[in-house]
Formats: C-alpha cells, sequence, structure tokens
C-alpha cells in the first residue's frame, strides 16, 4: 500500500492562520509576515532592521504568539556578558560540584533586542548556539531542543555606543529584513484599528495555531519540495556572480546558495505548492544576499544600495523556464 501523499495544503491553511492572528494587530504587513513563516519552515534565523517605532519587537512577540513554544526575549546592551545570555556553572556548596544553570537563549524562539548594541564578545557567543544549536560551557556541551530560532533587531541610523555585527555574524542569519515606514494608507488603518486599546491587550488577543510538534512535520514536508536541476544550476551562478560583480568587494559564500534554495522551497510551500519556481528564487534572493555581500567603496560614496547589486545580478543571468 503506498503511503498517503503529502498534504501541501495543510502547510499553506496554518500559514494563512497565522496571518490572520497577527494581522489583529499589525497592517500591511504580509510580506514581512511572510518572510519570517519562511524562515521558521526552512529553520532559519532572521534579522530585522529598522528605524524604531515600526514594529519590529511586536512582530516577533505576536509570532511567538501564534506558536505553542517556549519566548524568551533577551535585551542587547554594552555591559551584557556571554553567560548573561548562555548561562553559566554555579557552585553548589551541598554537593561541592558547578552545575550548569541554562541561560534566556535556552528557548524555542528567541528575540535578540537590538542585537547590535553588545560588544564583539556577546555577539560571538551566539555563533555556535545559532549555527549547531548547542551550548558548550566548560567543556561541556548543552544541546537546545528543537524548534529553535533567532530573531534579531538592530537600528540601522544610530551608531553611538553600537557595535558592527561582523560577517560571520550576519552570514547566519537566513535573511535581513528591511523594516521600512508604513504608507499613508497603512499608517491611518493603524490608527483606526489601534489607537483605542492598550499594547498588551492587542498582543495577548493573539492566539496559537500550532505547537512544536505541528512545526516539525510541516518542517518535514518542506524538504519534500521539489526543486529542478537547472533552478539549482541557476542559484549557483547567481551566488557564484556576487563574487566576481563589479559593483561588489565581497561576494556571497556556499551557504547562500543553500539559503536560497531552502527559502524558496518555504516559499512554495507557504503557496501550497510541491515544486520551487524561478520566482520563488528571485524573492527570496534579495533578502538572502543583501546581508552577506559588501559594495565596494566607490558604490557606497554613490548611495548604492545591496539589493540594487542583486538585481543587476539577477538580470545578467537567463531565467531557466
Amino acid at each position: 500500500m503506498n503511503p498517503p501523499a503529502p498534504d501541501f495544503n495543510r502547510v499553506r491553511d496554518v500559514a494563512d492562520a497565522v496571518r490572520n492572528q497577527i494581522a489583529r494587530v499589525l497592517v500591511g504587513q504580509e510580506q514581512r509576515v511572510t518572510l519570517l513563516l519562511a524562515a521558521l519552515l526552512a529553520d532559519g534565523h532572521v534579522l530585522l532592521e529598522g528605524v524604531p517605532g515600526v514594529a519590529k519587537t511586536l512582530t516577533a512577540r505576536l509570532l511567538a504568539r501564534t506558536l505553542r513554544v517556549d519566548f524568551a526575549r533577551i535585551q542587547f546592551t554594552p555591559d551584557l556578558m556571554p553567560a548573561d545570555v548562555l548561562g553559566t556553572s554555579i557552585f553548589d556548596p551541598r554537593t561541592t560540584a558547578f552545575s550548569f544553570r541554562k541561560g534566556p537563549v535556552f528557548a524555542n524562539l528567541v528575540l535578540i533586542d537590538e542585537i547590535n548594541r553588545a560588544p564583539a564578545k556577546t555577539q560571538a557567543a551566539l555563533f555556535e548556539v545559532m549555527e549547531e544549536r548547542q551550548v558548550t560551557a566548560d567543556g561541556e556541551t548543552h544541546p537546545l531542543g528543537p524548534p529553535f530560532m533567532v530573531i534579531a533587531t538592530q537600528n540601522p541610523i544610530e551608531h553611538e555606543g553600537t557595535y558592527r555585527l561582523p560577517e560571520a555574524q550576519l552570514d547566519r542569519f537566513l535573511f535581513k529584513i528591511e523594516v521600512g515606514y508604513p504608507t499613508l494608507d497603512e499608517e491611518t488603518g493603524i490608527l483606526e484599528k489601534l489607537s483605542g486599546s492598550a499594547p498588551q491587550e492587542r498582543v495577548d488577543a493573539v492566539e496559537a495555531v500550532l505547537d512544536a510538534g505541528e512545526l516539525e512535520a510541516l518542517r518535514a514536508l518542506v524538504r519534500q519540495v521539489h526543486v529542478e536541476p537547472p533552478l539549482l544550476r541557476y542559484v549557483a551562478t547567481a551566488v557564484h556572480t556576487t563574487r566576481n560583480h563589479p559593483m561588489l568587494s565581497l561576494g556571497a559564500s556556499p551557504r547562500a546558495s543553500l539559503s536560497i534554495v531552502a527559502a524558496a522551497r518555504a516559499l512554495a510551500v507557504l503557496s501550497g505548492r510541491d515544486f520551487v519556481t524561478p520566482e520563488d528564487l528571485q524573492e527570496v534572493a534579495y533578502p538572502v544576499l543583501r546581508h552577506r555581500i559588501q559594495l565596494t567603496p566607490e558604490q557606497e560614496m554613490e548611495g548604492v544600495r545591496p539589493d540594487e547589486a542583486v538585481r543587476n545580478v539577477l538580470d545578467r543571468i537567463e531565467v531557466p523556464r
């Protein structure tokens, strides 16, 4: 007897339920929420960048409310130490031995607010936990249970008392999502919907629609999405082109190629499809690549944005059909 066919429409239905819950509070942020869901399904981390007041932290909190998982929020500050994030060994005089006390990073969904406020040694403490889903302390390894996702925020315009994220840290984020100002109509809608209620009341109104077990099942479906060999070649060519592009001084690594494919698979499933299209790859290429490439000094002086370089790269490559 053949096993039942995967129900890809199930993922789309769950995603719609999450979007509907978040839309009870957020106005006009469908693309942002879709990318967050794609990262969640692709088992990736997200960096949200935008000026203060554009609901970066609120978005992460609302996503956590739709999931029946452990949630932790860590406010990064200049005096924050690695042990404040990861945990530390505590001496127990009763047993005359040290025991590891887990830090706030031992949660399923971790919001790191203003990640560039902490110094380099605290940022570096996240390398292992984000990539390998474990913490090593005093020679002992402590695994984190699935699912595990980091959503970090940062302000791109304020540099006083901040520490620029190194490329190795940025590369561990699947997406960098740029959060801009709302349109006039969206801001009007925000005022109409939210001006009469308290902030916490609005967040509390969002209900959970997915637990950890169901999320793992949906992730398994994502891994079954088919990608044609010509599309894999298309991704490899695009990433390879960033390493020899006149607008760029630093191109993307093979991790970027893997990230584009994984994110495109998740995006396809969110649309109820079991196959990836060129449009899926092109849509995720921008949030996957914009933080993994570096413009030449000349391009930066002219005010060129990384997305313009990504667009130029994609325009140079023939799209497979």
